[in-house]
């Protein structure tokens, strides 16, 4: 152990004596600053613009006035998701998802106003932000501190000499990774540093047990992600006869891993798993209503039936006599049943993005980026799955609305009423007040580890792997 820390040391003092890498660390740092700073503009700016529309959007709820219900269901409003405190760090595919809904009565809307929908085609490049850089940028510069960690040793000849004095290579692997990892870190803990601060600040003292084990779970997630390329990069080293060769090796490494594995991958997903346009997902879904029961045609089969049912139970010979409003239990009836079957439209789409995620996922075994990329997202709440439950909390809100305003309806609304001037045909404006506002509720640390646990092996694979590697060969190399 004592030759492995004296190996690690003395790594660590020759490390930036070169000068092209004190370079790229210098611009790797001022790259990491603008990327705080521009996360916590983004978070800043992004939160009190939708707590201003939110707001707005509720004061112009509960300013309507005396109206029908069903009108107060088409007028409808907005849900708003905020972004979370460690969007800062990973922006993961905020980006490129919608931050609010529109809700209305019958009616499933998409999310809008994404920042990629008002961007250039150049977003698509990626954006700058801190887990990018520690996810591409610092593996390249662990490469370029490690190519010549061995491979050099053996050039100049004094290799042969450490071996012939009882050095082991286990040792002296273990030793240059450890020197590498220490490197590493002198970047990475400040970094860190850094984020946690940030993170205490952005959340104003209001710092929650989820959010904390959050916070840890990504420092340790990074750290094993950065310390499994230091070791490949000594790896590397040790096989290659030269640190050219070795350089070579390391970079085409890398453009394979961050590049062009990740961008293969989406597009064979893609390939195999294809999804419906828009128009089409839309028209099945109506052509599904039509076929169960269509709640706005008056000669619709299934409400037909419905009403006769109605009138035989109550024993009376028109709507008119029923004790609650029939229009109002007729709305509320098409709201259960066009919202059934868009749930169900919905939930084989999103099994459709699962399957061509599933590429990305799996792929983590081969390629530790995308088990830290997909890691990442999740504890940072960027990721597919946060968007997928802002889109299903939103539906289930605004579910709720129009079924409230399908009761207020059947309760107040009177079965004589004729002309929609008439207050028999409308109900107070204080009703408005009965329905609370939108809130999204993120999901617990539990729901990430059971979505990203094919992540969570995927590490506990690699460090194997390495370990494996480390012992096979230190027993095969040679000194020459």
């Amino acid at each position: 152990m004592n030759s492995e820390i004296l190996i690690a040391k003395l790594f660590l003092k020759t490390a930036f004596k070169n000068k092209a890498v004190f370079i790229l660390t210098l611009f790797i740092g001022l790259l990491l600053i603008y990327a705080a700073f521009s996360g916590w503009t983004n978070f800043k700016n992004q939160n009190e613009m939708k707590a201003k529309y939110q707001e707005q959007s509720r004061k112009d709820w509960l300013s309507n006035p005396d109206k029908h219900p069903h009108r107060m269901a088409h007028y409808g409003n907005f849900a708003f998701r905020s972004k979370a405190p460690l969007s800062v760090f990973d922006f993961g595919m905020e980006s490129f998802f919608g931050n609010s809904i529109y809700l209305e009565a019958h009616k499933q809307n998409t999310t809008n106003f994404s920042e990629a929908g008002f961007s250039t085609g150049m977003l698509r490049f990626g954006e700058i932000s801190i887990a990018m850089i520690l996810q591409v940028l610092l593996p390249l510069l662990i490469f370029f501190l490690g190519f010549s960690s061995i491979a050099s040793e053996r050039e100049n000849g004094t290799l042969k000499i450490l071996l012939s004095q009882g050095l082991s290579w286990k040792q002296l692997i273990l030793g240059k990774s450890y020197g590498l990892i220490g490197v590493v870190m002198t970047i990475f803990i400040p970094v860190m540093m850094a984020i946690s601060i940030l993170w205490i600040t952005i959340q104003s003292n209001n710092i929650t047990l989820e959010e904390t084990l959050r916070l840890l779970l990504i420092i340790l997630s990074y750290f094993v992600y950065l310390s499994i390329f230091c070791v490949i990069a000594v790896l590397i080293s040790a096989i290659s006869k030269t640190s050219k060769t070795a350089l070579t090796s390391l970079i085409g490494l890398w453009l394979m891993l961050t590049i062009v594995l990740p961008r293969a991958s989406q597009a064979l997903g893609k390939a195999i798993y294809s999804t419906p346009s828009k128009v089409k997902f839309e028209s099945d879904i109506d052509a599904d209503v039509v076929k169960v029961g269509d709640s706005h045609n008056p000669d619709d089969p299934y409400f037909k039936s419905l009403k006769d049912s109605l009138l035989s139970v109550y024993k009376v010979d028109s709507v008119k006599k029923l004790p609650f409003n029939y229009g109002g239990f007729q709305m509320k009836e098409g709201e259960k049943i066009s919202a059934n079957i868009y749930q169900k439209h919905q939930k084989e789409l999103w099994n459709i993005y699962d399957k061509q995620n599933s590429f990305s996922k799996i792929l983590a075994f081969v390629n530790p980026y995308m088990a830290i990329k997909n890691l990442s997202m999740a504890l940072s709440n960027t990721d597919f799955s946060s968007y997928t439950e802002f889109q299903e909390q939103a539906e289930a809100y605004r579910y709720h609305v129009s079924q409230e305003m399908n009761e207020f309806q059947m309760k107040y609304i009177s079965n004589n009423a004729k002309s929609s001037a008439g207050k028999s045909n409308i109900i107070d404006k204080k009703h408005w007040e009965d329905l609370h506002d939108f809130q999204y509720k993120p999901s617990g640390i539990g729901k990430v580890f059971s979505n990203e646990l094919i992540s969570i092996l995927a590490f506990l694979f690699w460090i194997g792997l390495l370990f494996f590697l480390i012992r096979l060969l230190s027993k095969n190399l040679k000194a020459i």
